[in-house]
């Protein structure tokens, strides 16, 4: 599956959250039925939300950048991961 096609699932999400810090949140209460974080983002954010996934069986794409998460994200800034929520 290609990365466009992924974020445009990401783009077109009725509920999503947006960042590290809420997309494991969103990870860990079951909320969250696919995960996103950028491969250009410190590593020490990432982690947990990578981790997240793992343990919870949460689907995780890795996406080149911050900017083209943030831009399927619909903000203005990059950012370093994202969930699309059930």
């Amino acid at each position: 599956m290609s990365e466009g096609v992924a974020l445009a699932r990401l783009s077109e999400a009725r509920s999503r959250v947006v960042g590290a810090s809420q997309t494991a949140k969103a990870i860990a209460r079951g909320s969250a039925v696919e995960a996103f974080f950028a491969a250009d983002a410190d590593s020490r954010v990432t982690d947990h939300v990578v981790q997240a996934a793992a343990e919870h069986g949460v689907p995780l794409v890795r996406v080149e950048s911050m900017a083209a998460l943030g831009k399927a994200c619909g903000i203005a800034v990059g950012a370093a991961a994202a969930a699309v929520l059930s």
